[in-house]
């Protein structure tokens, strides 16, 4: 299938009440986020004669249009706060032309970084059967290894992603990857798409930001208690102004059981949250990983390394770990691509983290990211990254090429 075109999704003519309501509030936050941000060229031009200005310099939202989205359960005043309290199915936000992500500066403060703990449920049996394709002996656990700190000399591209969804603040991991339409200066992220979408009973998390080097110095717990916001976020706060996964993980994917599995990644465009600085976040933290859609067979392949946050206990989600393995293949569904599998003790927390092996020209690559698990943790499994994965990767990256 093709990736998901936003100008293609959804194009009834006769809009539903909640599909309305989805596209007056990506308008309204669109301008809402441009205003109350440090304005860049082009991000925002004179406010409209409906849409007026406040003293305090945000954008006056007018009354009639706040009511009616309040009729579809869509509460403005508390998306200015950080939080929509009424989620259901009649008020996710499912479809890509949906996705709104306004910047909330710092909405995520030293604490509510800290204590955003709870990873998002995918995981899945831990003698999952693997009867359909080709599926390798379940691997020996691989105890997970603290990244040596600072982590930005050991790996600079990988950070933690922090976003809201119905039961509160959660955490994943996730990578700078290399933007073709930006040589050497990138602003896209590789993560799980069960990272930014729930699938198929939900839609698009809110407030998702990218942490780079999150904790950089391995500070415990309790060190935590009291650090300063660029302790934790030495390279800053990015929040995602665009993201993409598959249509197999919208329509498929599942909290758990594997379903959409295969099909688990997501890409995301990124902006620094207190306006830019002239340097993307490639430049910003000296690295980026190149995305390798065609690896090596799984038999040639000596070792993979997942990096991520794990916070399913018996970690925390505050400091980085790493597992290396042999691959081996597991098999989850019929008619559907075969996964990497590596042994690894990462729980949740972990997902979305990159895969790092040699690509084709042997040379370091993103070839996965960390997609589903056993609840007791043991072994890891990532997609292969083949046609779909690229068509969103350079879709995303084309969305940006003039900007």
């Amino acid at each position: 299938m093709r990736p998901i075109d936003t100008a293609h999704r959804g194009g009834s003519a006769r809009r539903t009440p909640r599909v309305f309501a989805a596209a007056a509030l990506a308008a309204v936050l669109t301008l809402t986020a441009s205003a109350c941000g440090p304005e860049e060229d082009g991000a925002i031009g004179e406010p409209s004669s409906s849409t007026g200005q406040s003293s305090d310099g945000k954008v006056a939202i007018p009354d009639d249009l706040k009511d009616r989205l309040k009729e579809h359960g869509i509460d403005l005043d508390e998306w200015r706060g950080g939080e929509w309290k009424n989620w259901d199915k009649d008020t996710w936000l499912r479809e890509a032309k949906d996705y709104v992500n306004p910047i909330i500066e710092d909405l995520w403060d030293p604490d509510r970084m800290r204590d955003a703990e709870k990873p998002p449920e995918n995981p899945v049996d831990p003698d999952i059967s693997g009867d359909e394709g080709v599926t390798d002996p379940t691997p020996a656990p691989v105890d997970a290894e603290n990244l040596q700190t600072p982590y930005h000399d050991s790996a600079p591209a990988s950070g933690k992603l922090l976003f809201d969804g119905p039961e509160g603040s959660m955490v994943c991991s996730a990578t700078v990857v290399k933007d073709p339409a930006h040589p050497g200066k990138s602003n896209m992220v590789w993560t799980a798409g069960h990272c930014v979408h729930a699938g198929k009973n939900g839609g698009w998390y809110r407030n998702i930001a990218f942490v780079p080097s999150y904790n950089d110095s391995g500070m415990s717990t309790a060190e935590l208690q009291n650090a300063s916001k660029d302790e934790i976020a030495p390279y800053g706060v990015w929040w995602g102004q665009w993201a993409q996964t598959s249509e197999q993980w919208i329509d498929q994917g599942a909290a758990t059981g594997g379903q959409g599995a295969p099909y688990d990644f997501a890409v995301l465009q990124v902006a620094p949250e207190k306006g830019s600085t002239g340097k993307s976040l490639e430049e910003t933290v000296g690295s980026a990983l190149p995305v390798e859609f065609n690896a090596p067979a799984v038999p040639e392949i000596d070792s993979m390394t997942a990096t991520g946050y794990p916070a399913a206990p018996p970690f925390d989600g505050q400091k980085a770990l790493q597992c290396t393995d042999q691959p081996g293949r597991l098999a989850v569904f019929e008619q559907q691509p075969t996964m990497y599998r590596i042994g690894c003790t990462m729980t949740g927390g972990s997902s979305g983290g990159g895969w790092v092996a040699k690509g084709q020209d042997g040379k370091p690559a993103l070839v996965s990211n960390t997609s589903i698990g056993p609840v007791t943790a043991g072994w890891l499994a990532g997609p292969r990254l083949g046609k779909e994965a690229k068509g969103i990767y350079e879709a995303v990256s084309k969305k940006y090429a003039g900007q």
